[in-house]
């Protein structure tokens, strides 16, 4: 779901599914990797986008902000390749530590120039992320050409054995909310069965996902929205949340 809240209001909300790979066991789980499929993951679309291995780069990220305490599982939340296609404008890779608690989420930002940014959401005390924190972090990221690459962007997790939701909600640079975007849904074990179901359910969700974008795009463009132009990515493709409150 986005919801634009000014100069025009502009909403959609539509229904999709996303795949949670536990890095651990990717090698073991029931999809093509690597290789064209009707369903199929490949490395390369995540971290350094090389083929390299995903959480050397995704801890790589925790270590260099100092969060020893995600020592556990990380968990990749994206939408697979479809016939050999994917666009994910936001994947989440969500650490945990060695009790199964959250202590950070990477948020992997694409935007359709070709350029990505990550952007670390943790406490600033490292402590278990809850359902009740929002994450504060400046946005540094051009991703809409209808916002501008200023103010800041609010983050919300919640995660259970059977539900995950994430929202991250942006303000503009006179702390006044513009956007509202929510990403939430039921959990079902990846198995052979699952995967078929999701297929049909969700036919060519990824090239769906893209159209769209475009399809939003040109409705902002009628409705009078500004075309902002993209500015040069900025040099450092990793930033973190500096704050946080409670609802």
């Amino acid at each position: 779901m986005h919801k634009r809240l000014f100069p025009k209001v502009n909403s959609f909300a539509y229904g999709i599914f996303y795949l949670a790979f536990p890095l651990s066991q990717i090698k073991s789980l029931p999809i093509k990797t690597n290789r064209f499929a009707a369903l199929s993951f490949y490395i390369s679309d995540h971290g350094i986008r090389d083929g390299s291995d995903l959480e050397t780069w995704a801890r790589g990220i925790l270590k260099k902000y100092a969060l020893s305490e995600a020592n556990g599982e990380i968990v990749l939340i994206a939408m697979p390749r479809i016939l050999g296609y994917v666009f994910n404008p936001v994947s989440f890779w969500v650490c945990y530590d060695q009790n199964n608690k959250v202590r950070a989420v990477l948020c992997e930002v694409n935007n359709t120039f070709g350029e990505t940014h990550t952007y670390l959401c943790a406490r600033p005390d490292h402590a278990e992320i809850k359902d009740s924190d929002i994450l504060e972090g400046k946005k540094v990221f051009h991703v809409s050409p209808f916002l501008k690459r200023d103010g800041h962007y609010k983050f919300r997790f919640d995660f259970s054995e059977s539900r995950c939701g994430f929202w991250i909600d942006y303000y503009d640079e006179n702390n006044k909310k513009q956007l509202i975007t929510a990403l939430t849904g039921k959990l079902a074990t990846m198995n052979t069965a699952n995967l078929r179901k999701a297929f049909w359910m969700y036919p060519l969700i990824t090239f769906k996902a893209i159209a769209l974008i475009h399809w939003q795009a040109l409705k902002l463009v009628t409705k009078g929205i500004k075309y902002i132009p993209k500015p040069k990515q900025k040099a450092e493709k990793t930033t973190a949340t500096h704050n946080v409150t409670n609802l």
